[in-house]
């Protein structure tokens, strides 16, 4: 089974830093499954998929933090 989209392509997003995106997976993920619960039962894909799609897509950035290089 191949991952889509890619975990190099989205780590690329947050500036190659894995950590930074699995909190904002997360995050978008759990947005998701408040707003949008309904849409979820009949869907087949689950909120973090959606989420990396998102991310993957460009929809959802990461702009980073004060102070960070």
């Amino acid at each position: 089974m191949m991952n889509q989209p890619p975990i190099d392509e989205l780590a690329k997003k947050t500036k190659g830093n894995k950590y930074i995106l699995s909190i904002l997976a997360s995050k978008r993920a759990k947005e998701i499954e408040t707003t949008r619960r309904n849409e979820l039962a009949t869907a087949d894909k689950k909120a973090i998929s959606i989420a990396l799609d998102e991310i993957y897509n460009g929809d959802v950035t990461y702009t980073g933090v004060e102070g960070e290089e």
